[in-house]
């Protein structure tokens, strides 16, 4: 069995090698890039960030399976795959420890910001002890957009700061402001509400139709101008001209940013001369989340072999 991996060879800290000493009696090619040019030969799709559009697809000739090293599928046209009978499944990211190395970063995010972390270099070279002074998370309202894994990790990680926290579910945000005892948990419509009411917006959402640029300008607007804004899903969440606008005008006080609107993107984009904590989209690359990611591709190209269904299918 062949099995294609739609990345460099050494991209997220080496998962490529931990599979194959999971799995080493099959065949493994990597592409090199995020980019996918021939599915020709090929049993198991690992797509990574590629667009796997009905073109792709077409190209294959005895293709199986697209399982994603994670749970993000935004990329995969599954209509076209499911024309073909071609299996699509991912490692979800409460099962994998994904969403508790996502939510430490949130964590890491909310901190830095609130003890703006970027004016601490010119502290101490001015020799300035004791600046900036900060905030503390105890004093903040945090609103987390989605409520699913990573929210769930985040609002663990969070109750010991004494921090107040709200939500928005898209499905019986009754039920989960209950579930999880929040303080408020709002539906799609109360989008507004959650962005006025917090001193910390988190996304932890994935990028369907209905949330493409849910941060767009009015978004922006509606958020209060000393809150920051953290993303943690998918940079397809926020629109980047209205970030950057936002930012340079002071609508807001920054933005914690794991993910962006191209990956990877331009190191000289001017929105990284504001405000902003950036990281290389490794919310989940951590030891404990890949040894989980890479059990849960293992046991699928295993359980495919042997002629059994793969878990989680989409």
């Amino acid at each position: 069995m062949k099995i294609m991996f739609a990345a460099p060879e050494t991209a997220w800290g080496g998962f490529l090698g931990l599979l194959r000493a999971e799995i080493p009696e099959y065949q493994f090619v990597a592409t090199g890039g995020f980019n996918v040019d021939s599915l020709t030969g090929i049993d198991v799709l690992i797509p990574t960030m590629c667009q796997i559009s009905e073109a792709v697809l077409a190209q294959s000739d005895r293709l199986r399976l697209i399982q994603q090293c994670g749970s993000g599928l935004e990329g995969v046209d599954l209509e076209a795959a499911r024309a073909r009978n071609i299996m699509v499944a991912n490692v979800p990211t409460d099962i994998s420890g994904n969403a508790d190395s996502v939510a430490e970063l949130g964590i890491y995010f909310m901190i830095g910001l609130s003890r703006r972390v970027h004016e601490m270099a010119e502290s101490l070279q001015k020799q300035r002890m004791g600046e900036p002074q900060g905030r503390a998370l105890s004093d903040q309202t945090i609103g987390i957009i989605g409520l699913g894994g990573i929210g769930r990790a985040l609002i663990k990680r969070l109750r010991p700061f004494g921090c107040r926290i709200i939500g928005l579910k898209q499905h019986n945000p009754d039920k989960s402001k209950k579930e999880l005892d929040l303080e408020w948990v709002g539906g799609p419509g109360d989008l507004n509400e959650l962005l006025s009411r917090s001193d910390q917006v988190v996304l932890a959402l994935p990028v369907t139709t209905a949330s493409q640029n849910i941060i767009d300008c009015a978004a922006l607007s509606a958020m209060k101008k000393d809150a920051f804004l953290i993303n943690l899903s998918r940079g397809g969440l926020v629109n980047h001209d209205a970030l950057k606008e936002a930012l340079a005008a002071n609508t807001i006080a920054g933005a914690g940013l794991d993910v962006f609107w191209e990956e990877p993107p331009d190191p000289g984009d001017p929105i990284f001369k504001y405000n902003v904590m950036v990281t290389p989209h490794i919310g989940g690359s951590t030891d404990v989340s890949m040894r989980g990611i890479v059990r849960g591709v293992a046991e699928n190209i295993r359980r495919l072999a042997n002629g059994r269904a793969p878990l989680n299918l989409n």
